[in-house]
This record gives structure tokens, C-alpha cells and sequence, in this order.
């Protein structure tokens, strides 16, 4: 049973976290309850892709100026799916309200609207496109918490859409007040087997 739903804040790979895929990941938390978790990494751009390339794989116009930004490996579960976590200005039918002001849209109208193809329609102030999520089943999540993989974090527009995405891990424990000094120190024990430092 899920005590307390970490829906709207942030999961942060700690060096006990055994997947490469999630190495210094920082995860938006879009859902989490009985059935289990879904979350956006929101610091792992695809070096191969940016927004740009992809809205004209998809034949969608861009009239926003959104070409140099980049898109997210958001997690290894259905990685063709793209997610957009964006503000609340923001919001479709399909829309989840995650916090009072993110929200997460798969819909590729809502690639559409970030995109500024439809004159009619506003597309968000402040987004960011992930291909995939991670996801976790029944009490998977608490277990990796339990064991020390992951720290979490409040959420803020800052780590999800201001940052340079190479600064977001650092600054995701440094709101829990674990300075760039300590992460060091604490990497560099874990690379020499010594895991008591947590």
C-alpha cells in the first residue's frame, strides 16, 4: 500500500543505483499509487535527436522557434511514445495534472501546439519533450527507495525546464542540501566498493 503518493516530485539516482540506464538520472514522478509508478528522466538528452529533427519525422510544422531544443530519453518503456511535461498554462482534455502547475500531455496535438503549427491554439510558456518514461509495478518503486537507489526531492520549474540538463543531478541534492563536494566523495567510495556512505 502507497502511504504517500510521490506524484509531482523528483526521484534522484543515488550511487547505489545498479541500472546504467538510470545513472545520475533525475525522474519527474507524472503518477504513483496502489498499481504502481510512471515518470519523465528529465536530465538525459538524446544526442542523436532534438526537437527539431523530430517534428519533421512526424511532417508537423515549426513556427515557435523550438529547434535547438533538445528531447529527453524519458525512461526505456515504450520509447517511440513521446511525453511532454509542460506548464499549466497549458492544457488538453488528455492533459495530467501532476501539480497546480506541471502537467504531462501524449498527445501529438500537444507536439503540435509546443511547436506553434496551428496559429489558433497556444502552445505552452515552458515545456520539455521526452521519448518514453520509466515505470515501476506494485510497491517496485518503494522497494528501490528501501534500498537506497533513489533520493527524492520537491519538484520545481527550474530543475525541470531552466537548468542546463548536464546541471540538474547536482542540483536536485543540492535542494537536500548535498553539496557537488560531497556527491565526489560519495562516488568515489562507491567506485572502490565502500557503500557505507548514504
Amino acid at each position: 500500500m502507497v502511504e504517500e503518493s510521490l506524484a509531482g516530485r523528483m526521484l534522484i539516482a543515488t550511487p547505489d543505483m545498479g541500472d546504467p540506464r538510470f545513472e545520475q538520472a533525475v525522474i519527474f514522478v507524472c503518477q504513483h499509487d496502489e498499481e504502481g509508478a510512471m515518470g519523465v528522466i528529465v536530465n538525459k538528452p538524446l544526442a542523436e535527436l532534438t526537437l527539431s529533427e523530430l517534428l519533421e519525422q512526424l511532417d508537423i510544422e515549426e513556427r515557435r522557434g523550438v529547434a535547438d531544443r533538445p528531447v529527453m530519453f524519458g525512461g526505456p518503456v515504450q520509447t517511440e511514445r513521446g511525453v511532454v511535461v509542460h506548464s499549466l498554462d497549458y492544457r488538453l482534455e488528455e492533459t495530467l495534472r501532476v501539480t497546480p502547475e506541471i502537467g504531462v500531455t501524449t498527445t501529438r496535438e500537444a507536439l503540435v501546439d509546443l511547436a506553434g503549427a496551428d496559429a489558433a491554439r497556444a502552445g505552452p510558456k515552458r515545456a520539455m519533450m521526452a521519448l518514453g518514461y520509466a515505470g515501476w509495478g506494485p510497491e517496485q518503486l518503494e522497494t528501490e527507495i528501501s534500498q537506497n537507489a533513489w533520493q527524492i526531492c520537491e519538484a520545481d520549474e527550474a530543475l525541470l525546464f531552466d537548468l542546463d540538463r548536464t546541471r540538474v543531478w547536482r542540483g536536485a541534492f543540492a535542494k537536500l542540501g548535498v553539496s557537488a563536494a560531497m556527491l565526489s566523495d560519495v562516488w568515489s567510495s562507491t567506485a572502490k566498493g565502500d557503500r557505507t556512505v548514504h
